[in-house]
C-alpha cells in the first residue's frame, strides 16, 4: 500500500514537472516560431521591394528609390480590414528605408525621420553590403521584448554590383495578438491535460487505493480481536465485491470458533455445580438421613442449580453482546433514567446484603446509547461492588460529564482488588471469592461490561481505591 501510495504520488509529481518543463519550452518557443515565420515572410518582401528599386534605378544608374517614395505613403494611409484569424489587421505594419552604398540612409518610409543616417555599422546594412544574408533584431527598452523590431535586408542590385541595400522592418508588437493567443492555447491545453492526468492519479488514489487501505485497517483490526463493522467503501466500487467477501469469510470464521469455544466454555464451567448436585442427589437417595443433613443438601441442590442457571444466562447475554459490531436502537438518553433503572434492579439484592446506595450526579448528561445494553453494563457493575461490600457498607455511584465524554464511577468499600488480579478482571471466568458470601462469581459481569463498552466506543477501568474499596469508570462519548 505505502510502496503503491509512493509510486503514484511520484508518478504525479513527474507529470507535473514534465508538464511545467513542457510548458516553458513551448511558451519559449512560442515566440521564436512566430518571429521566424514573420521573418521569412520579410525576406521575400525585402527581396520584392529591392528589386523594384534596382529595376527603377537602371535607366540612370544611380541608386534611385523614387518609386517608394511616390507609392509607400498611399499604401501607409490606406485602412485596411483584414482578419486573420481572430485579429482584425487596419493598417500597414512595416516599414522601409534604403542606404546606399556606404551605408548612408537616402530613404525612410517612417516620415524620413533615419534620412541622413549612417548605418553602415549595423548588421542588417553592413552583413547585405558585404555580400551575406543581413538582419537584425533591436529593442528601443533593453529589458522589454515587445519593444522589439525586426530588421531584414536585401540588397539593390546592378548585375554583380550592389548599389544600396533595401531594409523592411517590423515591430514585434505587431504579431503580439498572434502570440497572446497561441500562447493562451499552449497554457490551456497543457494545464487541461497535466491536470486531467493529475486528476486520474487522486481519482486512484481515492477510489482504489482508500478502500483499500480502509479494508486493510479492517482486516487488522479484526486479526487483532476488535469488533468492528466493515467500512464505507462507495458505491458502485468493485472493491465491494472484496469488501463483501471478507465480511462474510470473518463472519463463517468467527462462528465455528466462538461456537468451538461456547461449547467447551459451558462444558467446562458447569462440571461443578452439576458434579455437586449429582453428589447431593445420591445422597438423599440414602435411607435414614437425617431431617437436618437432608435439608443441608436440598439447599445444596437449589444452590448449585441456581449458579448453573445463572451461568448459563450470562453465557447466553454474553455470546449475545460479542458477536455483536454495532449497537441497535440507538437514541439520546438521559444518564440520570439509565443508572437509576439499573439501581432499582439491583436494589432487591443491596438490601439483602444490607448496602446502601448512593446516587450523585449531573442532571443534564445525555449521550446517545443502546439503553438496555448500557444498563445491563450498569447492572453487573453495581452487582459486582454489592457481592464485594461489606454489610452496612456503601456503594457510590457518581455521573459526570467531561468534555465531549460522560464519566459514571461506581465505587464500593470492599477489600479492592488484589494488584495480581487488576489485569485480568476483564478475562471470561476470572473471578475472586466474595469474602462476605464464600462463593466466586461467573466471572463474566465485567467481561460483558468491556464488551458494552466497545460497542459504545467507551472505556472501562478497574482500580482499587484509597484507603479501601474499588472503583469501577465507565467512560462513554457523548454521540454515541
Amino acid at each position: 500500500m505505502r510502496i503503491t501510495r509512493l509510486s503514484l504520488a511520484l508518478i504525479a509529481l513527474v507529470v507535473a514537472g514534465g508538464f511545467t518543463l513542457l510548458l516553458d519550452q513551448s511558451l519559449r518557443d512560442l515566440g521564436r516560431e512566430t518571429f521566424q515565420a514573420t521573418e521569412e515572410t520579410m525576406v521575400d518582401l525585402a527581396e520584392i521591394v529591392a528589386a523594384v528599386v534596382a529595376e527603377e534605378s537602371a535607366e540612370t544608374g544611380k541608386l534611385d528609390p523614387g518609386v517608394l517614395r511616390a507609392a509607400l505613403p498611399v499604401a501607409m494611409e490606406r485602412e485596411l480590414a483584414a482578419d486573420i484569424f481572430q485579429f482584425r489587421k487596419t493598417r500597414v505594419g512595416c516599414r522601409i528605408y534604403v542606404t546606399d552604398a556606404a551605408g548612408l540612409v537616402i530613404y525612410d518610409s517612417d516620415e524620413g525621420r533615419l534620412e541622413g543616417t549612417s548605418l553602415a555599422d549595423m548588421r542588417d546594412v553592413a552583413l547585405t553590403l558585404a555580400g551575406e544574408y543581413g538582419a537584425r533584431s533591436s529593442r528601443t527598452v533593453l529589458d522589454d521584448e515587445k519593444t522589439s523590431v525586426l530588421h531584414v535586408a536585401a540588397p539593390v542590385l546592378r548585375g554583380e554590383e550592389i548599389l544600396g541595400v533595401v531594409t523592411v522592418r517590423k515591430a514585434k508588437l505587431d504579431q503580439w495578438p498572434f502570440i497572446v493567443e497561441r500562447r493562451n492555447k499552449v497554457i490551456f491545453s497543457t494545464v487541461l491535460i497535466g491536470g486531467g492526468i493529475l486528476l486520474f492519479c487522486a481519482a486512484v488514489l481515492f477510489w482504489v487505493m482508500r478502500p483499500i487501505r480502509l479494508l486493510t485497517e479492517y482486516v487488522r483490526a479484526v486479526a487483532g480481536g476488535k469488533r468492528v463493522p466493515l467500512p464505507e467503501l462507495g458505491s458502485g466500487l468493485e472493491v465491494n465485491t472484496l469488501g463483501t467477501a471478507l465480511e462474510g469469510m470473518r463472519d463463517e470464521l468467527e462462528g465455528r470458533d466462538y461456537a468451538t469455544d461456547f461449547v467447551q466454555t459451558v462444558t467446562h464451567e458447569l462440571k461443578s455445580p452439576l458434579a455437586a448436585i449429582r453428589g447431593a442427589a445420591e445422597l438423599l437417595q440414602e435411607p435414614g438421613m437425617a431431617a437436618e443433613d437432608r435439608t443441608r443438601f436440598l439447599e445444596s441442590l437449589r444452590r448449585e442449580s441456581d449458579r448453573a442457571e445463572r451461568l448459563l444466562r450470562q453465557l447466553l447475554r454474553l455470546s449475545e453482546v460479542e458477536r455483536r459490531r454495532e449497537l441497535r436502537d440507538v437514541r439520546e438518553v438521559a444518564v440520570e433514567e439509565v443508572v437509576r433503572a439499573a439501581m432499582d434492579e439491583v436494589k432487591g439484592g443491596a438490601e439483602r446484603r444490607r448496602v446502601t446506595l448512593e446516587l450523585t450526579l449531573n442532571k443534564d448528561a445525555r449521550l446517545r446509547a443502546e439503553p438496555m445494553l448500557l444498563r445491563r453494563a450498569l447492572v453487573n457493575v453495581l452487582e459486582n461492588a454489592i457481592d464485594f461490600s461489606p454489610p452496612g457498607g456503601p456503594v457510590r455511584v457518581e455521573v459526570e460529564t467531561e468534555g465531549a465524554e460522560v464519566m459514571i464511577e461506581v465505587r464500593d468499600a470492599g477489600p479492592g482488588f488484589p494488584e495480581y488480579a487488576l489485569k485480568r478482571v476483564f478475562e471470561r471466568f476470572y473471578s475472586l471469592k466474595q469474602e462476605q458470601a464464600g462463593v466466586k462469581g461467573t466471572g463474566l459481569g465485567l467481561c460483558l461490561v468491556r464488551e458494552a463498552m466497545l460497542l459504545h466506543g467507551g472505556t472501562v477501568e478497574v482500580e482499587n481505591a484509597e484507603p479501601t474499596g474499588a472503583v469501577v469508570t465507565l467512560r462513554l462519548p457523548v454521540g454515541g
